[in-house]
Parts: structure tokens; sequence; C-alpha cells
């Protein structure tokens, strides 16, 4: 009984020392926090119209006063959300995220755009901004947890930073830059097929733009070589290989990176005839006849003028006879 009489007299106290009325209006800004709008110093920027708040807005960005900017920004969108001024605010909100190294929080400011404002002049602007900051992120940029602390890289969610920019604008001038640079988020990711996944769709879509198209068809063949040459025996991924290198060389055939397409089949196509030899002495050591034939077989048929060819030819004399000596059941044992 004590403790409510002690509550309730405390209650009192702090109902007594409270205004009779509300200074001004408190109001949260993601990023600014609360702040009494139109109180003390606050006033100097609150417009009754909105194109003069946007005005405040406009000059303080210039003057590089960032606090007021993102103030009277929010405002405008508050009061005058379906203004034609709403897009130009949004747009200064993002910036001023962005020189506050808030990339995410600047990044979702933009798409706020894209989305409520598809007819803004600022849209093509716009993604060019969001392309930027998903190259910081490429680059090696830390995501956030409640855009202040640094938790870690990440190349997956870089790469859905891009998703988002091509689905905005599929055709615009950027889009074919950030499909591009899908791909390359994927390889440092290692995740090498998704990274032709997206070279190819980047060359068939943008095939108009031979600089693209070409970069991307190259870049495809690069793509399947780092997994060739990150997986054991991956034949699969050297034949993709050689088949991205010769489709970029047949239709780009004086692109000057042609010579260094040309040089890498060679390497795959030896890397290919190596991994066969490999897997037909491992067949042939436990007593595999049949499958080891087939695989000095195909040691020939890859390069018939290879160093290996020559033991394939040996190895393969040795083994037909007893291949045929051997009974259908055992044969393939």
């Amino acid at each position: 009984m004590k403790l409510r009489l002690e509550f309730w007299f405390l209650l009192a106290i702090v109902l007594v020392m409270l205004p009779a009325r509300s200074p001004a209006p408190l109001v949260f800004v993601p990023g600014e926090g609360w702040y009494y709008e139109s109180y003390g110093e606050n006033a100097n920027w609150v417009r009754p119209r909105a194109k003069d708040q946007l005005a405040v807005a406009d000059e303080a960005f210039t003057n590089k006063n960032y606090r007021v900017t993102i103030h009277a920004a929010h405002r405008v969108l508050r009061v005058w959300p379906l203004s034609d001024y709403a897009p130009r605010a949004s747009y200064l909100i993002g910036r001023c995220l962005e020189v506050k190294h808030k990339d995410e929080a600047a990044f979702s400011a933009y798409q706020k755009i894209i989305a409520k404002y598809p007819k803004s002049g600022e849209y093509n602007e716009v993604l060019w901004r969001q392309y930027e900051i998903a190259n910081r992120f490429l680059g090696g940029e830390w995501f956030r947890l409640w855009n202040t602390i640094p938790i870690y890289p990440s190349m997956d969610e870089t790469a859905k930073l891009y998703d988002k920019i091509v689905a905005s604008g599929p055709y615009s001038e950027v889009a074919p830059h950030a499909q591009m640079n899908i791909g390359v988020a994927r390889e440092k990711q290692k995740n090498f097929a998704a990274a032709v996944k997206a070279y190819e769709t980047a060359a068939d879509r943008y095939h108009n733009d031979s600089a693209i198209a070409s970069e991307a068809m190259f870049r495809a063949g690069l793509a399947w070589e780092k997994q060739a040459d990150s997986a054991e025996y991956d034949q699969g991924a050297a034949a993709q290989a050689i088949a991205a290198y010769t489709d970029f060389s047949t239709v780009f055939p004086d692109d000057q990176r042609v010579a260094q397409a040309q040089k890498s089949i060679v390497k795959l196509k030896a890397e290919q005839v190596r991994g066969s030899f490999q897997i037909a002495q491992y067949y042939e050591k436990r007593q595999k006849w049949a499958g080891a034939v087939v695989y000095y077989n195909d040691v020939l048929q890859l390069d018939a003028n290879s160093p290996l060819a020559a033991q394939a030819r040996q190895r393969l004399d040795i083994l037909k006879p007893r291949l045929t000596a051997a009974s259908p059941t055992t044969a393939g044992k």
C-alpha cells in the first residue's frame, strides 16, 4: 500500500512539472533521432509552403548543413507527401545519408523514390547513386547493424543491391554495368555458376552494346575457368569454359582478348587431358579395365598430339587384350 501511494505521489509531481502545453511537435527522423520541429532555433527552417520548405533544404545542402537539410526534407515528405517537391526532398535525404556514410539507409531512401515517384526527374540520377553505393560494398565496405555498427562485408547482399538497380531500370544507362557487377560479386563469393548466369544475362539482354556483350562473354569464360581450376577433375567446368571462350572468339574475332582466350583454351584442354589420364589411371589401378580404356581413349580424342597421348596409347595396347579376355561380368570391374 505504501509503495502504491509513493508511485501516485511521484506521478503527480511529474505531471505538475510538465508544461501545460507541449512546446512543439516531437518528431523522429531516421538517422537523426528525436527533435522538436518548430521550437527555438528549429523555427528558423520551418516554412508554411512545400516549395519554400524544399528551398530551405536545398540551400542547407549547398551549405553542407546536413542536419537542417534532412529535417527540412523530411518535413516536406510528412506534410506534403504528394507534392511535386517530394521526390527532390527524398533525394536530398539520400544524399545526406551518403555524406554521413550511412550507405544502406541512403540506398533505401533512393529506393523509396523509385517506388513512390517513378516519373521523378531524379530517377536516373537515383539509379546511378545506388550504383555507386553498391560499388562501395563491392569494394569491401561493411554492412552495418542499425546503420551504425559495422558487422560484415557481404558479396551476397551486394549482388542483391545490384539486382534491385537492374529491376528498377533494366534498360537504363546504369543497368548493364549493374548486371555485370552482379557477376563480379558472385565471383568474389566464389559462386562461379551464379557469376556465369549474370554474365550470360548481360550478354543476351544488352547484345546491342558490343562493349558490354564482349566483356560479359569473356568474363563468362573466365568464371568457368576459375571453376575448373578450383575443383579437381571438374571436366564439365573446363568444357564450359572452352565453349564460352570459343563463342567469344567467334562473335568478337577482332577483340584484343581473343589471344588470351585462345591461350586459355589450350591450357584448359591440357587440363582436360590430364584429368582424363588421371581418371584412367585410377580405374586401371583398381583393375577396372573398361573404365580405364574409356578415359585413355578420351585422352586421345581431346588431344591426340599431347605428351600424355603417347602414354595413353601404350596403356591401351596393354589393356585392350585384357578387356577382350575378360568375361562380360568382369570386364567393367
